[in-house]
C-alpha cells in the first residue's frame, strides 16, 4: 500500500498531511501527485469525495516552495465554478502549506475588491479565483496572468453547466503558452473532451473510477408519490432516518427558500443557501452547518460539486435533478472518507424521464422505499406532456410562477399571432341594454413628423379650434394641416379659452418673423471715392 512518503513530498509537507489525519493517499492522488511534480500535464477523472483537491494541491505546494512571486503577478492559477468550492481549497491551502512561506489570494465575487487588489499588490503565490471576478479584476488592470507557471482548471463539467466554459477559454488566452496544465473533472463528456485536448499537451490521462459513477459508502434509495405528499414524505424521513447532518437539495432558488421555511415552520433546525444569497449570507450559511450549529441544509446545486462536511449523515433529493450526472454529486456529499451514508431521492410520477437517465448514468436501479403514512405512486416514463401540476414546495391552488409558460416570447408563434376569437353578435334589442363602452383612451400628445414638428388631424383639434391660414391638404386617410412659412403650428387652444392667457401673436416665432430690427433698414454705404 503507499503511502504519502513514497510520492517524493518534502518532510515540512509531509508533516502538515500528518497534522492533518491523513497518511494514505487515494488512488486518485497516489497516481497523479508523481506526474504533477514531474511537471507534467496531468487530465485527471474521478467520482466526488476521492480526493481531487488534495491531488493538484500537494504537488503545487511542493513546486512553488522554491521563488519568488511579484506585484500582480501570480504564479499559480487555480480556476473554481463556485465561491464556495474556491474557498474550500483556499482552506486546503491554508492546511497543507502551514509550514511553507507561500502565499495566497482568493478571488471570488461578492467580496471587496480593495481587500483583493491589497494581496495582488503584494505578490501571490497561489491565486485561487472564480472565473468572473478574475475577468473583472484583469480589465480593472489589477492582476496580470504572464506569469502564471501552473494552471488548474478544477471541476470542468460544472464549469460546462454553469456556463463558464467561454469564460475559461479566454482566461486561458491570456497566459503564456508554456505553462503545467492540470484539468480535473468528475466526469468525461465529449465537450470536456474536447476542451481537455485544447488546454493539454501530450497529457497523463488518470482515471480511478468509472465516470459519474456513485460511491459504494452510499446507500441509496427511491421514494415516488404524488406532489402534494412530498413535504410530508420529507419531514417523516428525517424523523425515521437516524439525521446527524443533512443536505436537502431543490432544483430551484424559490424552491430553496419555500422549503426552508416550511420546515422551520414545523420545528426543524434548517437554513437555506443558494446563489443569490449576498456572499457574507453563504458564508455565514456553510460556517453554521458545518460547526453543528443547525442539522440541516436546504440548498441548490450550488452545494452540490466539492463541499466536503465531515461526518455528512444523509443527502436527501428533494427534487430529481434535471442533469443525471448532478445526482452523483449531491448523493456524493455524503459517504466521504470511508464513512457510510445514506441519499434519498424524492419522485412524482411525471419525472419518470429524469430517474430513468440517472439508472442509466450510474448503470443500476435504484432501491425502491416506502415511507409509512405516505402513499406510493408509480413513475410515468411516457412522453405525453401534462400540464403543470404544483410543485411540491408550493401549496395546491397558487398562481403559476415565473417558471410557468407565461411569457408571450415562450408561446408558440401561431399562438401569439392568432386572435382572440370574437363571440357572436348579440341581438340588436340586446345590444341596447348594455352598458355604453368607454371610447379608447388617446395619446394626448400629438404625433410627430421626421423633423421633430409636431402636427394634428382635423378630427383631433379642439371643436373650438379653427384651422388658419391654410386649408388642409388631404393625404390619405388624415387631414394634415401643412406647416406656414416661418411659423411652426400653433398647439395652444382656441383664444375664448380663458385658461390660457395667450392668443395667436404668442406662438412661436422662427428667425425673425414678420418683423425686422431697425437697424437692419439703415442704408448701408456701398464702394464710392473719398473726396
Amino acid at each position: 500500500m503507499t503511502n504519502f512518503t513514497d510520492l517524493g513530498l518534502s518532510p515540512d509537507l509531509l508533516q502538515a498531511i500528518t497534522d492533518a489525519g491523513y497518511t494514505t493517499p487515494t488512488p486518485i492522488q497516489a497516481q497523479a501527485i508523481p506526474h504533477v511534480l514531474t511537471g507534467r500535464d496531468v487530465l485527471g477523472c474521478a467520482q466526488t469525495g476521492t480526493g481531487k483537491t488534495a491531488s493538484f494541491s500537494l504537488p503545487m505546494i511542493e513546486i512553488l516552495s522554491s521563488g519568488r512571486a511579484r506585484a500582480r503577478m501570480p504564479r499559480s492559477l487555480i480556476v473554481e465554478p463556485t465561491r464556495e468550492l474556491a474557498a474550500q481549497v483556499a482552506q486546503s491551502f491554508e492546511v497543507y502549506g502551514k509550514h511553507q512561506k507561500l502565499s495566497m489570494a482568493l478571488l471570488i465575487g461578492g467580496e471587496s475588491f480593495v481587500e483583493q487588489e491589497r494581496k495582488l499588490d503584494r505578490g501571490v503565490d497561489v491565486l485561487i479565483a472564480t472565473p468572473g471576478r478574475l475577468l473583472d479584476l484583469f480589465e480593472r488592470g489589477k492582476i496580470l496572468l504572464s506569469d502564471v507557471k501552473i494552471l488548474v482548471i478544477d471541476e470542468a463539467d460544472r464549469m460546462l453547466d454553469m456556463g463558464f466554459i467561454p469564460d475559461v477559454e479566454r482566461i486561458v488566452s491570456l497566459l503564456p503558452k508554456i505553462r503545467q496544465t492540470l484539468f480535473f473533472s468528475a466526469t468525461m463528456p465529449p465537450e470536456i473532451r474536447r476542451l481537455a485536448d485544447a488546454f493539454l499537451s501530450n497529457p497523463k490521462e488518470i482515471s480511478v473510477a468509472p465516470p459519474a459513477s456513485p460511491a459504494l459508502t452510499v446507500t441509496q434509495g427511491l421514494a415516488i408519490m404524488e406532489p402534494e405528499s412530498k413535504r410530508d414524505a420529507l419531514r417523516r424521513l428525517i424523523e425515521i432516518e437516524d439525521v446527524k447532518n443533512a443536505i436537502i437539495f431543490c432544483n430551484r432558488k424559490k424552491d430553496v427558500d419555500i422549503l426552508h421555511k416550511s420546515l422551520v415552520g414545523h420545528g426543524f433546525d434548517a437554513v437555506a443557501l443558494h446563489g443569490d444569497m449576498p456572499q457574507s449570507k453563504r458564508t455565514e450559511t456553510l460556517e453554521k452547518f458545518k460547526t453543528n450549529q443547525v442539522r440541516l441544509l436546504v440548498a441548490s446545486d450550488v452545494a452540490a460539486r466539492g463541499l466536503d462536511v465531515q461526518g455528512l449523515s444523509h443527502v436527501f433529493n428533494f427534487d430529481v435533478p434535471i442533469h443525471p450526472e448532478d445526482y452523483v454529486h449531491r448523493i456524493g456529499r455524503t459517504g466521504r472518507a470511508g464513512n457510510m451514508g445514506r441519499a434519498f431521492t424524492l419522485a412524482v410520477p411525471e419525472e419518470g424521464k429524469a430517474v430513468a437517465a440517472i439508472v442509466k448514468l450510474i448503470g443500476k436501479d435504484i432501491p425502491p422505499v416506502t415511507i409509512d403514512g405516505v402513499e406510493a405512486a408509480e413513475l410515468d416514463y411516457s412522453d405525453r406532456r401534462r400540464g403543470r401540476r404544483p410543485t411540491a414546495a408550493e401549496p395546491r391552488g397558487r398562481k403559476r410562477s415565473e417558471t410557468a409558460v407565461e411569457d408571450e416570447s415562450a408561446r408558440p408563434k401561431s399562438a401569439r399571432s392568432r386572435p382572440a376569437q370574437q363571440d357572436a353578435p348579440a341581438p340588436v334589442a340586446e345590444q341596447q341594454l348594455e352598458a355604453p363602452v368607454a371610447p379608447p383612451r388617446r395619446d394626448p400628445r400629438p404625433p410627430r413628423t421626421e423633423k421633430g414638428r409636431t402636427e394634428r388631424t382635423r378630427a383631433e383639434r379642439p371643436h373650438t379650434e379653427q384651422p388658419r391660414r391654410h386649408e388642409p391638404i388631404h393625404m390619405g386617410e388624415a387631414n394634415v394641416t401643412p406647416i406656414s412659412a416661418g411659423r411652426s403650428p400653433s398647439l395652444s387652444p382656441a383664444p375664448s379659452d380663458r385658461r390660457h392667457r395667450h392668443d395667436d401673436d404668442d406662438e412661436r416665432v422662427i428667425g425673425f418673423g414678420d418683423h425686422l430690427p431697425a437697424f437692419l433698414m439703415r442704408p448701408r454705404k456701398v464702394g464710392g471715392a473719398r473726396g
